[in-house]
């Protein structure tokens, strides 16, 4: 048309459209359409699974129609079909209608042909994709290979594609149901009287004596379905753990500051390491504000730092000393705030108090700041510190006088 209105603007053209539309036709010339064959599979070895658009629904919470998702999983053979219908989607729900469609089955393909979707592969790569760690452990679990398709090429799963079609067309097409328990059961019913009894277009046979034939062919179904969890990555902080839903644990040296994958359930959280996406350690899921710290991974050295700060804490008090020793051995670098806060109640109670209230803390089996502050609290024993006050770690005034006089000399 474009070409049409500027030949008559510009050179006075007197002919009609169509004239100048069969002509680019003819420069155009006829493309040739590119040929799809038939892809035939051995019984139990391939399925195919892909979303489509669902019939509307009225949503409970807003009393509004939405459109709900078909999911649709289709065996490369016998061409049998499970169709699902959910209101919305993850990769928890994602994994979970291949398990339903597994159990409608009785027995999983060996291999699964999907498309390049969020809630299945992380990142498209024809050659190396990398799936979503959930999927990818739902279906090894069940002893099935994913096999995405290439990027913008869905007619590798084609028997899918038209199986979404076919329901889209036939019994969903202009239908609303009030629930989606309703939408399901309705579905159910037309698979079952229309879908498996038809003949199929292209293998000119009856679905469901093919899914008959090949359902002995099928991988047996495990004995317990998968425990699903929640995974993320979480960061190995300074003090050497991560931290998941308030709970702290404790991660291998080498991992100091990098950002790791994490796993968790209601039971048990897991460490994946970052580069062989191996099983690290498993631990018992902890409470809020708990630890989690194996001995392997504590460190073999007391920093030098530490170290001083028990020197210190020895100097103050025999029984001190060895309070703060029991503290640095049962929190390890954890533990350093806690005997500062020991240390620092000598400056309030003085080194006599502290030194009591350390033995009785050992004595007791409670070698905690806690237990020495409550008990310095309620026996206030001695009185407040002055700065007249003699303390075995303050020196002689004269020792600071002969010091600075020594010091005046050299400057002179």
């Amino acid at each position: 048309m474009a070409i049409y209105q500027d030949l008559v603007t510009d050179h006075g053209f007197a002919s009609r459209y169509n004239s100048v539309r069969r002509f680019a036709i003819k420069l155009r010339g006829r493309e040739v359409p590119e040929a799809h064959p038939v892809i035939i599979t051995a019984p139990g070895e391939e399925g195919q699974v892909d979303y489509g658009e669902g019939p509307m629904v009225r949503d409970a919470q807003t009393g509004k129609y939405r459109r709900a998702r078909l999911f649709v999983f289709t065996l490369g053979h016998s061409r049998k079909s499970v169709r699902l219908l959910t209101m919305r989607s993850s990769s928890q729900i994602w994994a979970e209608l291949h398990e339903r469609a597994f159990r409608r089955l009785g027995g999983v393909p060996r291999t699964v042909i999907l498309d390049n979707l969020r809630e299945g592969v992380v990142k498209a790569d024809y050659y190396d994709p990398t799936l979503n760690p959930l999927y990818r452990d739902v279906l090894t679990h069940y002893g099935v290979i994913a096999l995405p398709c290439r990027p913008y090429h869905p007619n590798r799963k084609g028997k899918v594609e038209s199986s979404v079609g076919h329901a889209q067309r036939t019994p969903l097409k202009g239908m609303r149901f009030e629930t989606i328990e309703a939408a399901q059961e309705y579905l159910d019913r037309w698979e079952e009287n229309w879908a498996d009894t038809r003949i199929h277009g292209t293998t000119k046979r009856q679905v469901s004596a093919m899914y008959a034939e090949e359902k002995p062919h099928l991988v047996p179904l495990p004995i317990e379905p998968f425990r699903y969890y929640k995974h993320g990555t979480r960061t190995v902080h300074l003090d050497g753990c991560f931290e998941i839903a308030g709970a702290y644990y404790r991660a291998p040296p080498e991992l100091l500051g990098r950002l790791v994958p994490v796993q968790w359930d209601s039971r048990c959280v897991r460490l994946i390491h970052p580069s062989t996406h191996l099983l690290v350690r498993e631990y018992p899921l902890e409470k809020r504000g708990h630890r989690q710290s194996p001995p392997e991974y504590q460190p073999r050295r007391t920093p030098r730092s530490t170290v001083q700060l028990l020197a210190r804490a020895h100097h103050a008090g025999h029984h001190v000393g060895l309070l703060c020793i029991e503290i640095h051995r049962r929190d390890g670098e954890d533990g350093v705030r806690r005997i500062l806060g020991v240390l620092a109640q000598a400056r309030k109670h003085g080194p006599t108090a502290l030194e009591r209230a350390c033995t009785l803390a050992l004595e007791a089996g409670v070698p905690s700041l806690r237990f020495v502050r409550v008990y310095l609290e309620k026996h206030p024993s001695a009185p407040p510190l002055t700065l007249r006050q003699v303390d075995p770690l303050i020196r002689e005034l004269t020792h600071y006088r002969s010091y600075i006089n020594h010091l005046t000399k050299e400057l002179e």
